[in-house]
């Protein structure tokens, strides 16, 4: 990690955005048109540069009072296997810890292999008595 800088209270811009989704192969399933508003919307960002190059982010969106909901964690392919996902997810996981209040509902969709990397930090799938859900809407 030493050649990456972890920046807190950080977004991304909207190109930025775009730039790493796309890297990772989200463009067909965000709507970039909606997404300068969603970003600066979040409770809180964090973002990883590598010199002045923006190569990792993750967020989290919600109510911030009750609901807290991680998103958006992406490392750039490049960059992936060097720690930056766990450096991301261990910022906003601190964030949580002083920010969540007592039972606040933290949640995630975890992407397709990564369960692990979640159930390490105590995040669980409780499958069958919930299921995670969503649509996707199209117009």
């Amino acid at each position: 990690m030493a050649d990456y800088e972890v920046i807190l209270h950080a977004s991304p811009t909207l190109d930025e955005y775009i730039s790493l989704c796309s890297s990772v192969g989200w463009e067909d399933v965000i709507n970039f048109e909606l997404q300068k508003t969603s970003i600066r919307n979040s409770v809180f960002s964090v973002i990883v540069k590598e010199k002045e190059s923006i190569i990792g982010m993750g967020r989290i969106v919600g109510d911030g009072a009750f609901y807290f909901y991680i998103q958006d964690i992406v490392v750039h392919p490049d960059h992936q296997g060097k720690g930056i996902g766990k450096e991301i997810l261990n910022a906003l996981m601190k964030f949580l810890e002083s920010n969540a209040p007592d039972k606040a509902f933290i949640g995630l969709f975890a992407s397709n292999g990564k369960v692990k990397f979640y159930e390490k930090y105590n995040l669980k799938d409780n499958s069958p008595n919930m299921t995670g859900m969503f649509k996707v809407n199209s117009r």
